[in-house]
């Protein structure tokens, strides 16, 4: 069976899965830097809610 010398495989992996958490947040950032802005707009009629009954 292995044995961890002194304990330093756990701290690579923590390093490790720490590397590539980072590396996939960047990727996600760039893609959707690249995408850019949606095109379209907003509509021109407001958003018409109610004021609920008072009880």
């Amino acid at each position: 069976m292995y044995q961890l010398a002194r304990g330093e495989a756990p701290r690579m992996r923590a390093l490790v899965a720490a590397a590539t958490g980072l590396a996939v947040a960047f990727a996600v950032v760039l893609t959707l830097t690249a995408l850019g802005t949606p095109s379209g707009g907003t509509s021109p009629k407001p958003l018409l809610t109610t004021v609920p009954a008072h009880p």
